[in-house]
């Protein structure tokens, strides 16, 4: 087994975890297996009780594991199946050791940080490392692995630790650090500055660790004297020094690191020159340069709580952002606080009131991601009116579906007290319920996670289309409440159709409402399944049906998940300008506001 290990330096945020995925794309593209571990040295077992402010979306994986978003960016980048032991964290670790303390297995011995934790990290690796996530026998060629968190921080000291000793212990040729550092440029001075980089790299390597590769992020490709200072203080070849300069999505990051030999520099410190072949990266190539020449734009409207920080939405935002190259449109976000529609924000902030309806009215398609809590919802279910009765194509997921039941039971059977438990206990027409075998004392693990089987109830229905008209489909699941069996006979007797649904019957899967062009309603999270050049179906279907592309995509025969030639649309030399209050405003050569994810808003 050969290890590619990546940390970072100076500050956090500097794109580490696209970084590891992106040398994984550059390695499996030189025809090697890739899997990968993510280390994050905070002391939750799991991300699944953090908040999305606190650290982005929870990914969920097929055996429900709840862990870092990240290994969202490897699933999507590699096209594998990860599982909860492919994210490492210090509570997983201690509590191992403490359980192997409490049995006695260390015969008495002092536990102690080292050898025993450090020893438990790496034996976690090794395990972690021979587990096939790409669907084939047998361990993967190289495992990359990801240590979260900046050099320096104290919580991350024992992985350091043991890394250094694990590189030591695999041996030269197995082993192959990149170290993803800052060159900032300084206005006033206007020149690259490296002395960052030079104290990160110090500190790396007065823990035992030394750099093969320098991935350095700026905002513009590095000058060559600048190489040379940091080749010359860090003890890094010249050739091993990469510039990950701000490119238009991050699709080109492998191109960058291929246009470089990174690839080069890795398999000549991991001893594989000769044993593979030079990266074949055409279908990403043209997919990166597909993304960049969108000019019709498609606009989304995601209305949630979440909206500051666009990472709690991550992988929506990305299966979006896959559904509209497919359609060949290019992706508008406009981010929408639910807050911001109900009635409590007009009397206190009229503008902004004003101001989030004009981006709600001003866009082609609505999207409800999951959520918790209640704060919100009111505008949730606004929105989610708004959609059904002016025939918008609206996509809820897991909250968004509960939140579309209880608005057509206000709205529609005239239900005004109907509501979720989970936001009134007393309620007299409950549609969503506490699921009976949920905890409620105990936050983390206890929902309905992973992957589940879903039937469909009605060919006809435009899921069933989307999916290619499969028996059933197997997405992964994230909630505690979901619709109340009892009150579904009314619904659909007032017109709001359960197409899928689980194994026994009971379970709520997916709504549709027949005389809509697009509206549909999830309980599982579909938004983590997608890949860049296999897009969700249901994604594909809200951004087709915003087009007004979904009659053509479900009559396309031989479907695999992209739209047939026929309906490309044509690249106009106009590109739209879009403003917030809902107007577009058609101009020469008017750029989008991009925030290098390929998602404009």
């Amino acid at each position: 087994m050969k290890y590619v290990v990546v940390t970072g330096g100076v500050v956090s945020g500097l794109g580490k975890g696209v970084t590891a995925s992106s040398i994984g794309v550059l390695l499996k593209a030189c025809c090697m297996r890739v899997t990968t571990i993510k280390i994050d040295p905070y002391l939750n077992t799991d991300a699944g009780t953090m908040s999305p402010f606190e650290h982005g979306e929870v990914f969920v994986l097929d055996d429900g594991g709840e862990v870092d978003l990240d290994l969202g960016n490897y699933e999507r980048f590699l096209d594998i199946k990860l599982t909860r032991d492919n994210n490492i964290t210090t509570g997983k670790i201690y509590q191992f050791v403490l359980d192997k303390e409490r049995k006695g297995d260390y015969l008495g011995k002092t536990v102690q940080v080292v050898p025993h934790i450090t020893d438990a990290i790496q034996e976690w690796i090794e395990r972690v490392a021979l587990i096939p996530t790409d669907g084939k026998e047998g361990p993967a060629d190289v495992c990359v692995i990801e240590l979260g968190g900046t050099i320096g921080d104290i919580e991350s000291m024992p992985f350091i630790e043991a890394l250094s000793q694990f590189s030591y212990r695999v041996g030269p040729g197995n082993f192959c650090l990149v170290h993803v550092s800052l060159v900032p440029v300084l206005n006033v001075v206007g020149e690259q500055k490296t002395k960052p980089t030079q104290h990160s790299v110090r500190g790396l390597r007065g823990r035992g660790l030394s750099p093969n590769i320098l991935a350095c992020r700026s905002a513009l490709p590095l000058d060559e004297n600048v190489k040379e200072k940091l080749s010359q203080f860090c003890h890094v070849q010249k050739s091993n020094i990469v510039t990950l300069y701000d490119v238009p999505n991050i699709w080109h990051i492998p191109l960058l690191l291929r246009d470089q030999k990174a690839h080069i520099a890795i398999l000549r410190a991991l001893n594989l020159q000769g044993v593979t072949r030079e990266p074949m990266l055409e279908e990403w190539t043209s997919m990166a340069k597909t993304c960049d020449t969108l000019r019709d734009p498609v606009r989304i409207a995601i209305v949630g709580k979440y909206t500051g920080l666009s990472d709690a939405y991550l992988s929506v935002a990305k299966a979006l952002l896959h559904a509209s190259v497919a359609c060949r449109r290019k992706l508008v976000i406009d981010w929408v606080s639910s807050m911001d529609l109900e009635d409590s924000t007009a009397e206190e902030a009229h503008y902004v009131h004003k101001a989030a309806w004009n981006l709600l009215k001003g866009a082609a398609g609505v999207l409800i991601p999951g959520g918790f809590g209640d704060r919100g919802i009111q505008g949730k279910i606004l929105a989610a009116k708004y959609a059904r009765e002016n025939n918008i194509p609206f996509l809820g997921i897991c909250l968004g579906m509960q939140v579309a039941v209880i608005e057509f039971a206000r709205n529609v059977m005239n239900l005004q007290d109907a509501n979720s438990m989970e936001f009134d206990t007393n309620t007299k027409n409950p549609c969503v319920i506490f699921m009976p075998e949920g905890s409620k004392t105990h936050m983390g693990g206890t929902m309905r996670l992973g992957s589940r089987r879903t039937y469909f109830q009605l060919k006809d229905s435009k899921s069933a289309k989307l999916y290619g008209n499969v028996k059933y489909v197997d997405e992964r699941h994230r909630h505690r409440y979901e619709v109340n069996p009892d009150l579904v006979m009314k619904l659909e007797r007032s017109g709001l159709a359960f197409v899928g649904k689980d194994e026994s019957g009971r379970r709520m899967e997916i709504l549709e409402l027949p005389s809509h062009p697009y509206y549909v309603g999830v309980q599982f999270h579909p938004e983590f399944k997608s890949r860049p050049r296999k897009p969700s179906a249901l994604f594909l279907g809200l951004i087709a049906a915003s087009c007004g592309q979904l009659d053509v995509l479900l009559k396309a025969q031989g479907r695999d998940n992209l739209l047939p030639t026929k309906m490309v649309t044509s690249n106009s030399p106009s590109v739209a300008m879009v403003y917030p209050n809902g107007h577009t405003k058609h101009l020469s050569n008017g750029p989008y506001y991009a925030n290098g994810n390929g998602v404009h808003a």
